[in-house]
């Protein structure tokens, strides 16, 4: 793994000091999205790639959101398109412009508001365009057809906070962890569990689908309060196929798989250490390879997708490691070393691009469909067609399986409310005066009548 030289990280960025267990960050082969601290709301800087080094203090940002910014995913066919979710209870959808920000961004191109209360996690849908699913500390998964700008399924399964949220290669199964100590594998378009573990000896935090090889590996903890990750088939989770003891921190162990290379990344949050395995369906299942140590811990990581590597220097994965106590953001390459400078076709297959394979409609009609591929060698660098376009929305109930999902949101944040208060302040009084008005033209009106009345000429 090869460390990016100073003038090539992003400096001065006040990271988030939230809690919360996610990566506060989100990066594709335009822009790095990062969650900030912030007073009064939540918000995040937008930074162009290209624009590495110091970043100013008053950068612009996006600050909408009337609580902090919990998690953010950028969409995976549009560029410019990332959502967002937060304790205010709602997802919102930003458009980012051409060349980055370059003033505070308050207005959302969606604001969807269906949860009950704090939303802890996004993920786009990986191959139909514009499906989106959040999962909320209400328990319920909402899946939104941003086509419509609504929600049009819910999972309501879980009876616990929903920690993680994962798909299949074609989307048609959804796995998630849940802090009631149970791991599932649905059909998301149902909501129907397939397969349940109950996990009461180990605690499972994190779980990701290992592509097409109907496996899931999940993190957590061991009953003897250990980091652990276990290897499992998606078709029977009675137990796992695999379970390997980490080391003893106390840090959230994130997984990330690498379907090309059959990579397997482990990266420890409050620590600096990244081991990678190689997965195979064949025993051993898993084998180390290697870890790579730093002594400057790390908060999360953003992943860039595989048409933003440099292919010229065999780069086959970059993380975005954030360092909280330094305002850092530090790229972490994984290079395979090669002599030649040719195409190496064995370490880039066809891999998922930027073109979705089914629309809205044809997903939730039933249909699945694989990724559409593209080649590294000559796409790489190829813009999306795809375009996003907000659709115009009339207030009115949002109803999900019989449920109206805005029926039981809870009271916004103070100064929401008070922005409400002095709206409606400035329309009372706005009406107020035109009332004044009519009055007077009624009066005028009255007395118009009342002297045609009483002038006998016009009779």
């Amino acid at each position: 793994m090869e460390v990016a030289n100073r003038e090539h990280c992003f400096d001065g960025i006040p990271i988030t000091k939230n809690v919360h267990d996610n990566h506060f960050c989100a990066v594709n082969a335009r822009f790095l999205a990062i969650v900030t601290e912030s007073a009064g709301g939540g918000s995040f800087l937008v930074i162009p790639l290209e624009q590495t080094g110091r970043i100013e203090p008053n950068y612009p940002k996006v600050c909408g959101h009337q609580g902090n910014v919990l998690d953010i995913k950028w969409n995976p066919f549009i560029d410019n398109i990332i959502a967002s979710c937060s304790e205010d209870t709602s997802v919102r959808i930003w458009e980012i412009p051409e060349g980055g920000l370059k003033q505070n961004m308050t207005e959302a191109l969606l604001e969807l508001h269906g949860h009950s209360q704090r939303v802890g996690l996004v993920e786009w849908h990986p191959t139909t365009n514009n499906i989106l699913f959040s999962a909320g500390y209400d328990y319920k998964v909402l899946i939104w057809n941003l086509d419509i700008g609504e929600p049009v399924k819910m999972i309501d399964c879980h009876t616990d906070a929903i920690l993680c949220m994962s798909f299949n290669t074609d989307g048609s199964l959804l796995t998630t962890t849940c802090k009631d100590k149970k791991l599932r594998v649905m059909e998301p378009r149902s909501g129907r569990v397939l397969q349940e573990a109950n996990c009461k000896n180990r605690r499972v935090n994190r779980v990701v689908f290992l592509g097409n090889m109907k496996r899931l590996l999940t993190t957590g903890v061991s009953r003897w309060n250990t980091r652990q990750i276990a290897l499992w088939d998606q078709e029977d989770l009675s137990m796992p196929m695999i379970e390997e003891e980490i080391d003893g921190l106390s840090g959230l162990l994130f997984p990330f798989y690498d379907a090309d290379t059959h990579m397997l990344y482990l990266a420890g949050k409050g620590d600096g250490n990244i081991r990678y395995y190689e997965i195979s369906t064949e025993k051993p299942y898993l084998s180390y390879l290697m870890e790579f140590c730093s002594p400057v811990p790390q908060k999360g990581l953003g992943v860039m997708p595989k048409h933003g590597l440099d292919v010229s220097t065999c780069e086959v994965f970059r993380f975005y490691k954030l360092v909280t106590l330094k305002g850092l953001i530090e790229p972490i390459s994984m290079i395979v070393p090669r002599r030649s400078d040719s195409y190496q076709e064995d370490i880039y297959p066809m891999t998922p691009g930027m073109e979705p394979a089914l629309t809205p409609d044809e997903w939730l009609g039933g249909i699945n469909r694989d990724p559409v591929l593209m080649s590294l060698k000559e796409g790489y660098k190829k813009s999306s067609k795809v375009v996003f376009k907000a659709p115009i929305r009339e207030k009115k109930s949002v109803v999900v399986n019989g449920i109206d999902l805005l029926e039981n949101v809870p009271p916004r944040k103070e100064n929401e409310l008070l922005r409400m208060f002095f709206r409606q302040q400035d329309e009372i009084r706005r009406l107020k005066e035109e009332l004044t008005q009519k009055d007077i033209w009624l009066r005028q009106l009255q007395l118009e009548l009342k002297n045609l009345h009483n002038n006998p000429k016009n009779c």
